[in-house]
């Protein structure tokens, strides 16, 4: 199917690994050019390397106010406009909730919440004249609280509410502005869980990641490319009526309406 996205630009934050590699690698196999950002130059340059288009790097941190501003302004300086911006980047710190300090909870909003509102208002201007589209990258726990996931829970349903602030506002502006919750996807960090499941249970790895996942209530664990061909129908004229929507790609973990 093609989704008409060949030469347009789609800035992808959180690109150097898992389920923001894969972004990069499904949009440009669409035919997009890319700004790809990370706080890894090494990982970036990887990341290009395996794309199919032309591929800018921008290796900063999101962190500080400035630099969503930044990254934008060179998103431009490199190919003069921008189609599609997906907030990618973000991790939270699990725990406790009465051992979580001030620092995680600074951490966790700025990285992941901040960031992508610092990017989408920066790009927003760039977004109307394209008539184009934002895609966050949130997760389900945002709509499903867990006692190990305060932070990262907290963030993420901000990140939604977010999505339906500017989607309100992107049907009198012409920018699309849509959200996937992503479940358990097979990226580094779910790797070292399966890992230490598998040498406290001692078994294999494949019996490791059958078992977590049937404690999660469902048939397996994702693959970041599932996530990926998601963001790739979100960003094309395909999901034109899409507007607000929040998609949770899980296996079926979430069941609340």
């Amino acid at each position: 199917m093609d989704l008409h996205l060949t030469n347009k630009v789609a800035v992808i934050t959180g690109a150097s690994r898992g389920i923001g590699r894969s972004i990069a690698q499904t949009l440009s196999a669409e035919g997009m050019r890319l700004v790809i950002a990370a706080r890894s130059a090494d990982a970036l340059a990887a990341v290009a390397q395996s794309c199919a288009t032309e591929v800018a790097t921008l290796a900063l941190d999101l962190r500080p106010e400035a630099g969503p501003q930044q990254l934008i302004d060179y998103a431009i300086s490199q190919f003069g406009s921008i189609d599609v911006l997906v907030n990618n980047a973000g991790a939270t710190k699990r725990g406790d909730f009465f051992a979580l300090s001030e620092d995680d909870w600074r951490d966790g909003f700025a990285l992941k919440f901040f960031s992508a509102v610092r990017c989408s208002r920066a790009a927003w201007p760039h977004l109307m004249a394209s008539r184009g589209a934002i895609v966050n990258i949130v997760g389900i726990g945002g709509r499903t609280g867990s006692a190990e996931f305060a932070i990262g829970g907290s963030v993420n349903a901000a990140l939604l509410n977010l999505t339906k602030v500017l989607a309100d506002r992107g049907v009198k502006e012409g920018v699309r502005v849509n959200a996937i919750n992503p479940g358990s996807i097979v990226t580094d960090r779910l790797q070292q869980r399966i890992k230490a499941f598998a040498v406290a249970q001692q078994i294999d790895l494949p019996e490791a990641a059958l078992q977590m996942a049937a404690q999660a209530g469902i048939a397996r664990f994702g693959q970041s490319v599932e996530i990926a061909q998601a963001v790739a129908f979100l960003a094309s004229p395909a999901a034109a009526y899409c507007q607000g929507a929040i998609i949770d790609i899980d296996g079926g973990q979430t069941r609340t309406l």
